[in-house]
């Protein structure tokens, strides 16, 4: 048994937990608990802690400060619960939280504290001492709101105090799609670099950068002109790269390839097996679309740097890679495509986020819709004149 149950007087308990032993003085350690309420509840609350004990997610809430509680709860739920690329981002956000709110006890932890927080972060919580962006603050919130779930299902606090506090108001992201024109001069500039296929093949399939870095020769089908979506690739902070499966069933999906596309990657592969052949490492179906010539991955951020120095020489100001994808939905969507289709090509989990995302565009299809009522409706069949 690891824990004991004792009464202490009428409608109160003592719960001693058993906690294994000190890893440095070898001696066992125990942790005793006071449990206000009948014997069921007491004994309810011992089996919580004993399973606590036993799944390594046990914390003594007594001294606990939120600063301890989210270290060990990155270290125990968030790292074997959570891909390592999100891992990452919630330890960036847990070390603004735990810098400025570490220090307060768990168990003290008001609404206050947490709305003085998002209003000191926006005036000044970057390093260069501007304010950080609402967007965020909201991702610093739900992942507060997140830990400290667990902290109420775990009995080490009586309520989630995140839950009664509204974080600020995300702000909608600008989003800028280029003109056919303006592709057409992008491409036309890196014409005969490697970044011609990349742009290219981003902007005429809406994929997201992960999803290009990820494609292998297997996952394209130049005959049937289609491309799978099967695996992404990101670059952690250390600099070692991880292959994952989308994040959402949509994710992983087949979209069509256009004539110009085939092209564009038939050309790409046979460049792509020239250098493979000059360095002794053929190509095979499992060898990465945009690769380095050797097969090794390319660091997703030497394309956003590649693209932002492109643009900015050819005098464009404020447009970032992901607005290639943009710009494939957007033109879609000005040329009638039906916006479940554009959704399902660009992986989104619902035609609502395509609409939401793209809704700019929307007034334009409208009067083109109406416009084309109004032909079908000019003709009067001679039979109700």
């Amino acid at each position: 048994m690891r824990g004991t149950l004792k009464q202490r007087s009428k409608g109160s308990w003592t719960i001693i937990i058993d906690a294994g032993r000190d890893p440095a003085t070898g001696k066992r350690r125990q942790q005793w608990h006071t449990v206000k309420g009948t014997k069921r509840e007491a004994e309810k609350r011992l089996a919580e802690l004993v399973h606590q004990v036993d799944n390594g997610v046990y914390v003594k809430s007594g001294n606990l400060t939120v600063g301890a509680y989210l270290e060990q709860w990155l270290e125990d739920y968030a790292s074997t619960h959570v891909r390592a690329t999100t891992l990452e981002g919630y330890e960036t956000r847990a070390k603004h939280l735990i810098d400025s709110l570490g220090g307060i006890r768990l168990s003290e932890l008001r609404p206050d504290h947490l709305q003085a927080y998002y209003s000191a972060k926006l005036r000044n919580g970057r390093r260069d001492g501007q304010g950080l962006a609402p967007g965020t603050l909201i991702k610093h919130h739900n992942l507060l709101r997140q830990a400290l779930s667990h902290a109420v299902k775990w009995g080490l606090v009586a309520r989630n105090v995140a839950e009664v506090v509204d974080p600020p108001r995300g702000q909608r992201k600008e989003m800028q799609a280029l003109t056919s024109t303006d592709l057409h001069r992008v491409l036309n500039a890196c014409e005969g670099t490697v970044w011609h296929p990349i742009f290219h093949t981003l902007a005429w399939t809406g994929l997201r950068r992960s999803e290009l870095l990820g494609l292998r020769w297997k996952d394209v089908d130049l005959l049937l002109a289609t491309l799978r979506i099967s695996q992404v690739l990101h670059q952690l902070n250390d600099g070692r790269f991880v292959y994952q499966e989308p994040k959402t069933v949509k994710g992983r999906r087949t979209i069509a390839l256009s004539p110009s596309s085939c092209i564009e990657l038939r050309q790409h592969r046979e460049s792509q097996e020239r250098d493979a052949n000059l360095l002794g490492t053929p190509l095979t179906d499992d060898s990465l679309v945009f690769g380095h010539p050797d097969g090794s991955p390319r660091s997703p951020s030497t394309l956003t740097l590649a693209f932002r120095r492109l643009t900015r020489r050819l005098g464009f100001t404020g447009v970032r890679l992901h607005d290639l994808r943009h710009t494939h939905a957007t033109l879609m969507m000005e040329q009638g495509v039906n916006p479940k289709v554009v959704s399902e090509r660009l992986g989104h989990t619902s035609v609502v986020i395509t609409l939401d995302t793209y809704s700019h565009v929307l007034p334009n299809m409208q009067e083109e819709a109406v416009a084309r009522f109004e032909s079908a409706m000019a003709i009067v069949p001679e039979s109700v004149r």
